[in-house]
């Protein structure tokens, strides 16, 4: 394929706009136009982007060869299976969808038909977490804390699977070992759903991830700690930084005269290359579908992440 990838948004709400907004900008894509449940809304997006708005999903998948989903968790697997049957790559917002057995059936369809089918995890873009890949060895405990003010636009999930689902994915990536146990409190504070959780997971190569989120906190919070037997590892999400603690290799007093001083540890500041991660999201997804012989992450990945927050709803609300 040589032409640039035509690209249709379901779903323009607050994340959608996001995306058809980035979708436009794309050197090697082209936004074909949007579809949203609401015409006088799909309407409204149209005229501000200039671009087209689709009477049904129907209509626009039959135009373009890939599809960007960003409507309701509970809509993912129905929409994303209607655009892989129709041979069409999906982009899907997290999480890929409600339950376990339809993540399977939507990676088998695309392994089926060979098709890219990439989940919304958008920290895996961020400059600071694609630096970390890089850092770290063997985490021994890893502490991860996302905590921001509610907002009422998410009603149909709770807070695991809104915002806590990033730092599953991320940790799960990190510290490549099976999971051992998970334990696991929340607490609805705002919605139906639970808005604090705290989570422990541990793992069968003796790591130890604690997870806080909360999206009733009147502050913005997004930091990974990370302590390795030598190295201790802070990340801030916002602003995409790196610190890194080592342990000094002399512990000899230093000093002039009467002042001296023990050099514990030295830090250093990691150079992160920073873009916008939504970007650089779609960037990903072009490119693998121009380059098929490009790996693009997913598939199995997904389904881990999603049954690992699974384990942790069942813990918070025992079903």
């Amino acid at each position: 394929m040589t032409e640039k990838v035509k690209i249709g948004v379901i779903g323009t709400g607050h994340m959608g706009q996001y995306h058809v907004n980035v979708a436009k900008q794309l050197s090697t894509g082209t936004l074909l136009g949007i579809y949203d449940a609401d015409p006088e809304r799909a309407n409204q997006i149209s005229e501000k982007h200039k671009t087209t708005a689709f009477p049904t999903v129907d209509a626009m998948i039959s135009e373009v060869d890939a599809i960007v989903i960003a409507a309701p968790t509970f809509l993912h697997h129905q929409l994303a299976k209607q655009a892989l049957s129709a041979g069409k790559h999906v982009l899907v917002e997290k999480p890929i969808a409600e339950t376990v057995e339809q993540a399977r059936e939507l990676v088998k369809i695309s392994q089926d038909k060979k098709l890219v089918f990439q989940v919304g995890h958008i920290e895996r873009f961020n400059g600071a977490v694609l630096e970390l890949g890089k850092i770290i060895n063997q985490p021994l405990l890893i502490e991860s804390r996302r905590l921001s003010p509610f907002n009422p636009r998410i009603k149909d999930v709770g807070v695991v699977l809104d915002m806590m689902i990033h730092d599953i994915d991320i940790v799960l990536n990190l510290v490549k070992s099976p999971v051992k146990s998970v334990s696991a409190k929340g607490v609805k504070v705002v919605s139906e759903h639970e808005d604090i959780a705290s989570v422990v997971i541990d793992f069968e190569n003796g790591c130890v991830a604690n997870m806080n989120a909360s999206r009733c906190t009147q502050a913005k919070i997004r930091t990974l700690n990370i302590s390795e037997k030598d190295t201790y590892v802070f990340l801030d999400f916002t602003d995409q930084e790196i610190e890194l603690h080592r342990q000094a290799s002399s512990n000899t007093l230093l000093g002039q005269g009467e002042i001296k001083y023990r050099q514990e540890s030295i830090v250093e500041k990691i150079f992160v290359h920073k873009d916008n991660p939504l970007k650089q999201e779609h960037e990903h997804f072009v490119n693998c579908i121009l380059n098929p012989e490009m790996k693009y992450i997913g598939g199995e990945s997904d389904i881990k992440t999603l049954e690992v927050a699974h384990m942790i709803l069942k813990e918070i609300h025992g079903k």
